[in-house]
């Protein structure tokens, strides 16, 4: 199994860490740790000296109650930043929902697009498809940023995340996409609550199936509920639910404490686990 991406064919037969750079000053972990291009560019070397496999650079908050940015404020802050990180080499990402920005991304030669709002933006289904072989990760989100915890509420939240996903999948495969450009994300926070989100986790493996499935629980308030820890104190629990993901059949986990992740997996590994 591999992720079809714009420059590389991302090997997923063993799970792979994709490091998050916000540039944001608002994020609800790190904002303002890395808002100028150049913190960006350092942080993403740092990461990938860590062992990240390809870095998320994201220029727009999607944190509960995050305000929506202006397309040129939000390219502004990411455009400085991919130009400088295509040239180290690793698989980049640009998470926005804009279509305006993923058709400047893949313009100047991004891999994917990483949209939460699984390319329901008008325009975005048709940039994604007009792209020869730019790779892409649907997320699941019920509403929006500004209101997605007010009162998340599901039938059976596992059930109707695979639907989602599988239609979304499917607009993209038929307009000509490969299913080995697609990969999915059952958005963990995101519009659902501790117990929506644990039972995607112990259930993750009703999700599996075609599209490979990248996890993203790092730092989320799930774990600062379960363990009382505030956000930058989460490393310990993210490290846990990624490896829980792992277990249960992601090819991909979104984290930021890279470092640690990719040193727990080399033990999961040895172990015969991964």
């Amino acid at each position: 199994m591999y992720w079809q991406t714009t420059r590389f064919q991302i090997d997923l037969s063993r799970p792979r860490v994709m490091g998050i750079v916000n540039v944001t000053p608002d994020s609800f972990s790190d904002g303002g740790a890395h808002a100028t291009a150049a913190a960006a560019l350092a942080h993403c070397e740092q990461l990938l000296k860590d062992g990240a496999d390809l870095l998320d650079i994201g220029g727009e908050s999607s944190r509960p109650g995050a305000r929506p940015v202006p397309v040129d404020e939000e390219w502004a802050r990411v455009e400085p930043v991919l130009v400088g990180a295509l040239s180290m080499g690793y698989p980049l990402s640009l998470d926005t929902i804009k279509p305006e920005l993923m058709r400047k991304a893949f313009d100047l030669g991004v891999d994917i697009v990483n949209d939460i709002n699984a390319l329901r933006s008008p325009g975005a289904l048709d940039t994604v498809a007009g792209h020869p072989n730019g790779g892409v990760c649907l997320m699941h989100m019920q509403g929006e940023p500004q209101s997605m915890q007010a009162q998340p509420h599901y039938g059976d939240v596992v059930a109707e995340v695979r639907v989602f996903l599988a239609e979304r999948a499917q607009l993209l495969r038929d307009r000509g996409v490969a299913a080995s450009r697609i990969v999915l994300d059952p958005g963990i926070g995101f519009g659902k609550t501790v117990d929506h989100n644990l039972a995607l986790l112990r259930r993750q493996q009703e999700l599996l199936g075609e599209y490979p499935l990248l996890v993203g629980w790092s730092r989320k308030s799930t774990l600062g509920i379960l363990t009382g820890r505030p956000a930058g104190e989460r490393m310990v629990a993210s490290v846990a639910a990624a490896l829980a993901a792992v277990q249960k059949g992601a090819r991909v986990v979104r984290v930021h404490d890279v470092a640690a992740t990719v040193q727990a997996l080399q033990v999961w590994g040895a172990a015969g686990l991964a």
